[in-house]
């Protein structure tokens, strides 16, 4: 029986995925996974049982990395899960900005001099937008949901440009052939009418959308932020809009700086807050945790290598190790002196780490097991049993 320890609320029909041999509840005492949404794991007290967690979304900033990888913990997220309600936001937002949509609601949710109707016709002149067809956009970071963006742009009948050095080949497969290809940041910031930001914050995206990369911006330009507040520079964006540079910012991360401007449309973070995104996070998550807790296979793992192996049947074995030279030898040099003989393996590296996924002919015993544990390097060995 594997025990789940679940941190927030999470989807009944999505644990119920689980299946039989789960017990879940949120005061496991000795959990063999964690399924987190939004509570902060940093101050917690991960028990020795851990053996992954699985965050039902796709930032994990409320995980402690570093600390997790080093104890052999295995993090997983769940990209593209909410992209589709992420796009919808994100072009509820644009024709918000485009149309003064969100300004017009407000004069007339605010107006206390009655007869609204006898001047709507003389008032609405104030809040005449312009159409998203035939503009442009620029739709930076082309993972799950820029792809999704960028392919309904141009169905909205935009000319749409994409930047992202970095595209899978499956993400690649997905993007419209219409869309053109930006090789450089600065062709989406002279080019585009709009722009819309989808990548990771980390150190070398932090600020990315700053003063300078403003000043190469057209005139007028409207932003669009569903991915991270800390992605775009609030003061470079304040001073943009004071100047007329910068002609709305629509933003899912809002603060009381921006709050206070007209021309910011600030966004309680709802892009993921629908019922079929949440739903599709915890099935997700629900799905990485199985496949690694019954068979070892890591698939959108932050901290560790997605790596997979069709079971053979045997035993397995999975070995979390340091990602330093001859490791792979010391492993199976080790098995072979303990008379463990290897039907198939695969490695895999990622940074500092690397994972190592074995079925082996005969069943590993404890004090065989210790022997691998004890060789320097490995971190944490988890058995698989047989499925004979």
């Amino acid at each position: 029986m594997y025990q789940i320890k679940t941190m927030n609320q999470i989807s009944p029909s999505g644990l119920a995925r689980f299946g039989e041999r789960y017990q879940i509840s949120d005061d496991v005492n000795q959990p063999d996974g964690i399924i987190v949404r939004s509570a902060s794991l940093h101050d917690v007290a991960l028990d020795n049982s851990v053996k992954a967690i699985a965050r039902a979304g796709a930032g994990v900033n409320n995980i402690p990395i570093p600390s997790c990888s080093e104890k052999g913990i295995v993090v997983f997220n769940t990209p593209g899960a909410n992209a589709n309600a992420v796009k919808e936001l994100v072009f509820a937002g644009m024709l918000l900005s485009a149309r003064k949509i969100y300004q017009g609601i407000a004069w007339t949710k605010n107006d206390t001099k009655g007869n609204i109707e006898q001047r709507v016709e003389k008032e609405k002149k104030k809040y005449a937008g312009s159409e998203l067809m035939g503009k442009s956009i620029g739709i930076i970071g082309l993972g799950a949901i820029g792809i999704q963006v960028a392919n309904l742009a141009l169905k909205f009948g935009m000319d749409v440009y994409g930047y992202d050095p970095f595209i899978s080949i499956d993400a690649a497969w997905n993007l419209s052939r219409s869309v053109k290809h930006a090789k450089s940041l600065t062709d989406i910031y002279k080019n585009c009418d709009y722009i819309s930001i989808h990548v990771p914050l980390n150190d070398k995206t932090r600020y990315m959308i700053n003063q300078e990369a403003i000043n190469d911006m057209k005139n007028g330009v409207h932003l669009l932020n569903f991915a991270r507040g800390e992605l775009i520079d609030d003061q470079a964006v304040i001073n943009a809009i004071q100047d007329g540079k910068v002609s709305t910012y629509v933003t899912d991360f809002p603060n009381d700086r921006l709050a206070a401007l007209e021309q910011v449309i600030t966004i309680p973070h709802l892009g993921a807050s629908s019922s079929e995104a949440e739903e599709n996070c915890v099935v997700k998550a629900v799905e990485e945790l199985k496949d690694f807790l019954e068979n070892g296979n890591i698939t959108n793992s932050v901290n560790f290598p997605n790596v997979s192996l069709e079971r053979s049947g045997g035993e397995r074995i999975g070995v979390i190790h340091r990602n330093i030279p001859s490791m792979l030898a010391q492993i199976a040099d080790t098995l072979a002196k303990n008379n463990v003989n290897i039907a198939n393996m695969i490695n895999k590296s990622k940074n500092d780490y690397a994972y190592t996924l074995i079925d082996l002919d005969n069943q590993i015993d404890d004090s065989q097991l210790a022997n691998l544990q004890a060789v320097g390097g490995i971190i944490r060995v988890n058995v698989y049993p047989s499925l004979k």
